[in-house]
């Protein structure tokens, strides 16, 4: 592992995978202020407040608008990470954070509730583009022995997002009715980070000599990032791969879906990215305060309980990182997803009983720890991993663009329809993500192969 692998992972992760997490949590716990202000300004222009059900709409449009983005975002990636590398993808988009920390920054002073909704839709399209593209770049840069420790690095990024915005959002920091659209807009910094330091390191070896046929570049790139004078062997490899390309052309999203050569990685890639979403994950990180009042914990003491939650998070995700080259991408992802679906069934039971057995509400709170750290130590990171590894080159962006519109689609779709389906089925909505999660773990454990240690043409081969 040299110290430019090691750099550019940590860069990258920190500048655009932990906005992802931040920006996933940092509306759960200043919602009720961020609702004030919507009220405030509505009664200053029409002269009434707004209702339960419109506010809630509102609420719900201004959380769930970020995965929209997200989605607009991921479609986009495909044509980016051609015309820019990944390299310069990843730089250019950083100036979108900028753009839309501004608008949630100053969206109070100039009452404008438009400002934070625009705002949050920029930031997930940034983050759209970078969940694709980070995975994408740090596969192609990573030796084989490397892929998966380097791959869930983005992962502890995102977990490590969700604990700063829970960290920042106490009462004694950016917690105040005053502060929220600073706690909004701090993304701004590692942004600006990534934007001064990222043309410091190369573009990725794959990208320059397989798509760009620069032998010269890529060897460059190859001694950088492997700290070794002698790469012959890998360039050798992505020759061969070269090689094996029906064309130098890219394959098209439409080409992938009907191309019967890929159709059962296509497929894995479908069902992982839908599932980790579907699995309810984002319910729990949107509405963590409501699930805990819910759950009876008192109000006062919620966010420090939700950052212990986050805590938990950091270190799932860091037993995930520090143990795939060992056990393998399958086993992290069939005991991460079974874990989140026995506590989703725990948190049903524990809701339908704390009536009669107060203590139940603990087991609820138990669970909702366990959904969070099953998610973090596999399902977090190894779908975007498993994108990387299961196509070759010419593939590759497709099948990011497939799995990351699907992810952000599934994300959306959840985010609005939870606080309604919560409502009309109380804690039996828990019960449709416990199915999700069995599914996902079955499925993976039928069909997926083990990709540990596995060069790109070698895991085509398998499939094959």
């Amino acid at each position: 592992l040299t110290f430019s692998l090691l750099s550019v992972t940590l860069l990258v992760s920190f500048g655009s995978s932990m906005l992802y997490g931040y920006n996933l949590a940092v509306v759960n716990s200043p919602a009720v202020h961020i609702k004030a202000f919507y009220n405030a300004t509505w009664s200053q222009r029409y002269g009434h407040e707004l209702g339960p059900g419109p506010l809630t709409l509102l609420y719900s449009l201004t959380v769930s608008i970020f995965a929209l983005g997200g989605l607009v975002g991921s479609l986009l990636v495909g044509v980016l990470v051609e015309r820019y590398g990944r390299n310069g993808a990843l730089s250019r988009s950083a100036l979108l954070v900028l753009l839309a920390g501004g608008f949630m920054g100053f969206s109070r002073e100039l009452g404008s509730p438009e400002m934070v909704i625009i705002g949050r839709s920029i930031t997930g399209l940034h983050s759209g583009i970078c969940l694709s593209v980070v995975p994408l770049y740090l596969g192609e840069i990573s030796p084989k022995n490397l892929r998966g420790f380097l791959g869930l690095m983005p992962s502890i990024f995102i977990c490590l997002g969700v604990f700063a915005a829970q960290v920042l959002s106490l009462p004694e920091l950016l917690g105040k009715d005053r502060f929220w659209p600073l706690l909004l807009s701090v993304v701004v910094v590692p942004a600006s980070l990534q934007l001064l330091l990222l043309h410091c390191f190369p573009e990725s070896p794959r990208y320059l000599l397989i798509e760009r046929n620069d032998v010269c570049g890529a060897t460059k790139a190859l001694h950088r990032f492997l700290g070794t004078p002698d790469v012959q062997d890998v360039i050798e490899e992505m020759k061969e791969e070269q090689r094996s390309l029906s064309s130098m052309e890219m394959v098209s999203v439409w080409q992938l879906l009907r191309d019967r050569s890929v159709r059962w990685q296509t497929l894995s890639v479908v069902v992982v990215n839908a599932g980790m979403q579907l699995s309810g994950i984002d319910a729990i990180w949107f509405y963590t305060n409501i699930i805990f009042e819910n759950a009876g914990i008192p109000v006062s003491q919620i966010p420090y309980t939700t950052v212990g939650t986050g805590a938990i998070e950091v270190f799932a995700g860091l037993i995930g990182c520090f143990t795939i080259e060992k056990v393998g991408r399958r086993p992290l992802i069939i005991i991460g997803f079974c874990a989140m679906g026995i506590c989703s069934a725990g948190i049903t039971i524990s809701l339908l009983l704390q009536a009669a057995l107060p203590w139940m509400r603990y087991i609820g709170v138990a669970c909702v720890i366990g959904i969070i750290a099953g998610f973090c130590m596999g399902p977090a990171g190894v779908p975007f991993l498993m994108t990387a590894e299961l196509f070759t080159q010419s593939h590759r962006p497709a099948a990011y663009i497939v799995g990351g519109s699907l992810n952000w689609l599934c994300n959306f779709t959840i985010g609005f329809i939870f606080p309604f389906l919560q409502m009309s089925t109380g804690a039996f909505c828990y019960l449709v993500f416990c199915g999700v999660c069995l599914l996902v773990a079955l499925y993976v454990y039928i069909i997926i192969p083990e990709t540990k240690n596995k060069t790109f043409m070698e895991i085509s081969h398998i499939f094959s």
